[in-house]
């Protein structure tokens, strides 16, 4: 069984796994969206994430520890923690049926402040306001990209807050449980359970791959979610969640990136602007804390 490795205070190796990860979850939003264009049932594509991902678990963990590695010493926070993950899919998705992505973007990616703030009574870490400052900054090029003025109130909304708060919760319980359980034990709580939760409903939607392209990035999927995710718990152990929330929001750029290879579509000056405003609100962060 894999051993439980103590947090380390690392804050350099978290920022650098925290901004891989990111990357890989861009690719997780690229291949969720080129499904869903070919066609694809969306429950179908998060069912393809979690169920790649719990593969790639058992794959990587199994063989060490069998079974004994879903033995969990926090199994609520475990329990909690999957929940949180699996409900900010649900309801995000759910969200978009009724939201343009910009809004919903421009709401998820709140989620650094929400985590620093929720850091502060969850996990006791000491947030000075410069690095609060600098998180605003970074949001506020995130708002210039994505652009959401003059959006009239919708109820979805209430649904992609809900979505906000989940995924916040869920990174703040991956540094709540860091140093007391195994990367293993967490990758496999989080892809297991949301596999058995979707796994009966989406059998009636289920449609099979008709090119060989199209099977592939149903389980490249998969493998971007667990590799991202592995690496997300990896840089909490490492580094204090306030400070690795702020990497987010690299995701712009990366998936302006995506955007131009995948779908040919290039970024506009205000992804540009905003970018550069992310970037430099980020390197603030980091050569304060390398300080």
């Amino acid at each position: 069984m894999e051993a439980v490795r103590p947090r380390e205070e690392r804050t350099g190796f978290g920022l650098v796994l925290m901004g891989c990860a990111v990357g890989f979850f861009t690719c997780i939003d690229t291949s969720a969206k080129w499904l869903i264009l070919a066609g694809f049932p969306a429950l179908q594509v998060v069912f393809a994430r979690y169920a790649g991902h719990l593969l790639l678990s058992l794959a990587l963990y199994m063989p060490g520890g069998g079974l004994a590695q879903f033995r969990s010493a926090r199994p609520a926070l475990q329990f909690l923690r999957s929940s949180f993950l699996l409900g900010s899919t649900f309801l995000n998705f759910t969200a978009l049926n009724y939201l343009p992505l910009t809004i919903t973007t421009t709401v998820m990616f709140a989620g650094p402040i929400a985590v620093t703030l929720l850091s502060i009574p969850m996990l006791g870490e000491r947030v000075g306001i410069r690095r609060l400052v600098a998180v605003l900054v970074g949001f506020s090029g995130v708002l210039v990209v994505v652009q959401p003025w003059g959006a009239a109130f919708h109820p979805a909304m209430i649904l992609s807050l809900g979505a906000l708060s989940c995924a916040s919760l869920y990174f703040v319980l991956t540094r709540m449980i860091a140093g007391a359980e195994s990367t293993a034990t967490s990758q496999l709580w989080s892809s297991g359970l949301s596999t058995l939760v979707i796994a009966p409903m989406v059998l009636p939607v289920w449609q099979w791959p008709t090119t060989l392209l199209e099977g592939v990035m149903l389980c490249a999927i998969g493998l971007f979610g667990g590799v991202g995710h592995i690496l997300a718990t990896v840089a909490h152990r490492l580094a204090d969640a306030s400070l690795l929330a702020p990497v987010v929001y690299i995701q712009i750029l990366f998936a302006s990136l995506a955007s131009i290879l995948v779908f040919a579509t290039w970024p506009t000056p205000w992804t540009l602007l905003g970018g550069a405003i992310i970037v430099a609100a980020g390197g603030y962060i980091w050569n304060r804390e390398r300080r």
